[in-house]
């Protein structure tokens, strides 16, 4: 067996599991889970009438390169969405089957293992907290991953100033999550023009996860990875791969439905190792995708539930915790420590066997790093389901912490 497997740790939600394994849920009291990202609100009618008007494609083997009226539908919306001047949607645009593949995928890519320093092997950059395919796609791409812990004073953006000239020389890639997960944190123009920067001096390639760009909280939408590299005259977007995705933006987890754009001379890279990969997008999806990228009225409805949302349960459990509203994304960032010390991991475990409620410890989204864990003693809430059952989570949540004070 691939002796690198044994270099990957639980998944989060296994750690959750063997967590709640040790507690038994109030009977009193139905279960609401806002541990897990994935969107609850309903999938609008006309993709799914796209999708099922479409499944005479399911008797053709799909192309990897995706069809051009997807291609062309995804460019258009980059241009759009970012300002972007026209993008050649052959070469600088790629379907994929949802980001999280593509994000493991391209460290495959990317990553020489046999290139060394004199620091030592190539590093796969990640921010702490962190989505966890980043580390394992190091580990299997033969690299090592390297934590850049989160800033709380700079809205969590990586400490990328901590970082000493030896390390970044041995960095062959930067993953970048704006807006964040789990923080909700946006990077801005000069934290872009400071990456870009060091991409320059040291030649690595960034992969800005942007899966989260269409639900925000404020009036001025996300900075893009594309849309920053445009406003610094870095023509042809050189060693940035954009990715984004249809779960959130339009409630279709299940379709697993993504895009890469950027640096044509990686994306040319990546289709060749994606061909042996075996991930083209059936040909049914790929027509309902399309639908879903030339529409935005259903984008603007959704961000619109959300935005209520947030404005409402925010402050009821701001009265209790130290918590406020993210700069975009479906997650609310809890620091829970303010009881006696209670830990997250605690605070997670007792909020489930006494009011039957999940939330994820923000310790599970980290890793000890530099001296520190920068997810200790918080917690990740996602507000995806409907108002109703997210608005009595937070009933549940205050009358648990008024019980810790």
């Amino acid at each position: 067996m691939n002796p690198l497997l044994d270099k990957l740790q639980p998944y989060p939600f296994e750690k959750l599991r063997i967590l709640f394994s040790q507690a038994t849920p109030n009977p009193d009291y139905s279960p609401i889970g806002l541990g897990i990202g994935e969107p609850k609100h309903p999938t609008p009618p006309f993709i799914l009438k796209a999708l099922t008007d479409n499944l005479a494609g399911l008797a053709s083997y799909p192309s990897t390169a995706g069809t051009d009226a997807l291609r062309t539908a995804i460019a258009g919306w980059l241009e759009r969405r970012y300002g972007l001047p026209k993008l050649n949607h052959a070469t600088q645009v790629l379907p994929v089957n949802g980001s999280r593949e593509a994000l493991f995928a391209l460290a495959q890519t990317v990553i020489d293992p046999t290139r060394r320093t004199d620091g030592g092997g190539p590093l796969v950059m990640c921010p702490n907290p962190f989505y966890q395919i980043y580390e394992g796609a190091a580990y299997l791409s033969g690299a090592e991953p390297y934590f850049v812990n989160s800033d709380p004073a700079r809205n969590f953006a990586p400490d990328y100033k901590s970082v000493p000239a030896d390390i970044w020389q041995r960095v062959q890639l930067l993953y970048i999550c704006s807006p964040g997960n789990p923080t909700g944190a946006v990077l801005n123009l000069d934290d872009w023009k400071e990456l870009f920067e060091l991409s320059d001096r040291y030649g690595f390639v960034i992969a800005s996860d942007e899966c989260y760009s269409e639900i925000y909280f404020k009036s001025e939408p996300p900075l893009g990875g594309l849309e920053a590299a445009h406003k610094l005259g870095r023509a042809g977007y050189p060693r940035l791969i954009s990715f984004s995705s249809l779960s959130k933006r339009s409630n279709v987890p299940g379709m697993r439905s993504g895009f890469v754009a950027g640096d044509a001379d990686v994306l040319k890279k990546f289709l060749l190792y994606r061909t042996y990969h075996g991930s083209a997008m059936s040909p049914s999806i790929q027509a309902a995708s399309v639908a879903a990228w030339n529409d935005e009225q259903h984008v603007i409805e959704n961000r619109a539930k959300y935005v209520a949302k947030f404005n409402e349960i925010t402050p009821m459990l701001a009265e209790v915790l130290d918590v406020s509203l993210p700069d975009a994304g479906f997650y609310l960032w809890a620091k829970v420590d303010r009881y006696g010390g209670i830990s997250d991991t605690e605070f997670a475990r007792r909020l489930y066997a006494e009011y039957n409620v999940t939330v994820l410890p923000g310790s599970y989204l980290a890793r000890e790093a530099h001296g520190i864990n920068p997810g200790q003693n918080r917690v990740r809430m996602a507000l995806v389901a409907e108002v109703d059952e997210c608005l009595e989570a937070a009933r549940r949540i205050v009358a648990f912490t008024k019980k810790l004070s």
